[in-house]
């Protein structure tokens, strides 16, 4: 006869080994997905890294989060973490400095957080302030007050949808608490499509993408050219980081750096045949402002720069050095940790990067964030109460 005991002793074993099978099967898998990526300092070859990645839904829920960086998805080894997305709203809900849409493309449902901006807090005062302006236009002449009203009014009206209008949104891929996948917009609006040209030209274009683009994987070359260009824009992030360290920059522009790259692209020696023909490409001047631009990239990606406005004149603030940043996201800790909610635990760094770009710029990235968050850590300013918690001393 067998006892109960050894019964129950014999299905733990059981099921201690299975879950033992169970973990290294998963490791390996995990090992098997990390050596199918490509590695990540090359993925800025791949044109769909830096695009708006034009996906259907049901691909943008099934991707695959990258082994290597997080916030990274791959799609047939494209790393996207930036999607364009053209739907119908299926459900809204409405939060104090957000909108949280649901939009259906036909192949699935995916959420997306669409944050306000500052004419929503503006929206009231040009009743108040400017009525006395108003009433002073000349009759039946054109009224520059009225109209920048009626702009601002039209603007809220794009941003404001209900269920079943027609949304366009382009934003980066997140995960959220609840391992959901949503889209946090950048850029976001209302469609007016009583035609339904918007939606057919949509339709028309995405098999064409994902023929030409996102079903072929990406393979980076490996030749020689391919190794110089990467080293070169390793050498070109190298040489940022090293200026901007070295002098303690704050803020700087394209034109104050770009001749630091200058010696990355050695003048070729001039021979004494003349009969040669020029070879096609871009010029030395042109692949220097590529490389710029590229190495810029990746220095945003880390969040050590970021660009407070976006502008023409593009203006990138160092994160470490701008005392501004530093300052509104400590008095946002100090503020919010008096209050009830946050008095035991601190604040998660979701709600400091929400309050981050509501007060200072919209344009804070989470990893800039984080650096900040590391400096005043670091010089004893706020604490980590726990994971991604911080609060006041």
């Amino acid at each position: 006869m067998i006892t109960e005991s050894a019964l129950q002793h014999s299905c733990s074993t059981k099921l201690g080994q299975k879950q033992r099978n169970d973990d290294m099967q998963q490791q390996a898998s995990e090992a098997t997905a990390a050596l199918e990526e490509p590695p990540s300092i090359l993925w800025g070859l791949d044109p769909a890294f830096c695009a708006f990645s034009r996906l259907y839904v049901c691909d943008i829920l099934t991707m695959k989060e990258s082994c290597q960086v997080t916030g990274i998805y791959l799609y047939n080894s494209h790393p996207i973490y930036r999607v364009d997305v053209l739907g119908t709203v299926v459900y809204k809900k409405e939060r104090e400095d957000f909108f949280c849409y649901g939009v259906d493309d036909g192949t699935g449902v995916i959420t997306c957080l669409c944050w306000k901006n500052e004419k929503w807090t503006e929206q009231g005062d040009l009743g108040t302030s400017e009525a006395g302006v108003m009433a002073g236009g000349a009759p039946g002449g054109f009224n520059p007050v009225t109209a920048l009203k009626a702009l601002k009014q039209a603007q809220l009206d794009s941003s404001r949808l209900e269920i079943g209008e027609l949304l366009r949104v382009r934003g980066t891929l997140k995960t959220s608490r609840r391992s959901e996948r949503e889209i946090m917009a950048s850029t976001y609006y209302k469609v007016n499509d009583p035609v339904m040209a918007a939606q057919i030209a949509w339709m028309m274009e995405a098999p064409q993408l994902y023929r030409e683009c996102y079903d072929k994987p990406f393979q980076p070359q490996t030749s020689t050219a391919g190794a110089s260009v990467t080293s070169r824009l390793g050498k070109a992030t190298g040489i940022l980081k090293s200026f901007l360290n070295d002098n303690a920059v704050s803020r700087f522009r394209t034109l104050d750096v770009v001749d630091l790259l200058q010696p990355l692209f050695p003048s070729e020696p001039q021979t004494a045949s003349t009969s040669q023909e020029p070879v096609a490409g871009p010029s030395v001047s042109q692949q220097l402002r590529q490389l710029l631009q590229e190495a810029l990239q990746i220095l945003q990606d880390e969040g050590s720069v970021f660009l407070k406005v976006k502008s023409q004149d593009k203006v990138y603030h160092v994160t470490e050095q701008d005392k501004d940043l530093l300052m509104a996201t400590k008095d946002i800790i100090r503020e919010d940790s008096r209050r009830e909610k946050y008095a035991e635990k601190g604040c998660h760094i979701l709600h400091i990067l929400s309050a981050v770009r509501q007060r200072y710029s919209c344009n804070v990235s989470k990893a800039a964030l984080e650096l900040v968050l590391r400096s005043l850590e670091y010089n004893s300013d706020i604490i980590s109460t726990s994971d991604n918690y911080y609060t006041m001393i």
